[in-house]
């Protein structure tokens, strides 16, 4: 439906027009579910949170957040150079964990000192969701690389940094 250079990025584009539609309709539903009053723990719960945020930006640099996005494809185009991938990569997190964005996303969700009940609607929801479109992912990654990505997942877990597989 889209040129192909501007496939990803209209995606992204799409994507997050849809959550912004989503915040933008969602309906709060303010009954607690949880409550954390112990000061030290509520100050883990907002670090972890952080660090979710944290563990996605820096994961999207490690695999190229400009590809990831769409950006460099449309650049190289606009100057009259080829799009070439970077390859099957697995630098920093990505040797800890097979989807460290994921996670990221999955932590800064649910690390929080007070969870109201449309807090976790949207964490389950979209925690869901993750682990659905990372089947996908990886059905589709594996039919691009093959046996580099079928070893890359018999030795790193997918979200729970585990120790490395031999």
């Amino acid at each position: 439906m889209v040129p192909e250079v501007i496939e990803r990025s209209t995606y992204v584009l799409l994507a997050s027009l849809s959550l912004a539609l989503l915040f933008w309709q969602w309906r709060p539903m303010p009954d607690t579910v949880w409550s954390v009053r112990n000061s030290a723990l509520s100050l883990v719960l907002q670090v972890l949170f952080f660090a979710g945020w944290g563990i996605v930006l820096l994961s999207t640099f490690l695999i190229g957040h400009f590809d990831l996005f769409g950006l460099r494809q449309v650049y190289l185009y606009q100057i009259g150079k080829a799009y070439t991938t970077g390859g099957f990569k697995t630098p920093g997190l990505y040797k800890i964990v097979r989807h460290p964005i994921m996670l990221g996303f999955i932590i800064a969700f649910w690390a929080t000192p007070k969870m109201t009940v449309g807090h976790l609607v949207f964490a389950i929801a979209t925690t869901v969701y993750i682990l659905i479109a990372l089947q996908i992912e990886e059905r589709d990654l594996t039919d691009i690389h093959g046996d580099t990505c079928r070893d890359y997942k018999r030795q790193v877990s997918m979200l729970i940094p585990l120790p490395r597989k031999k």
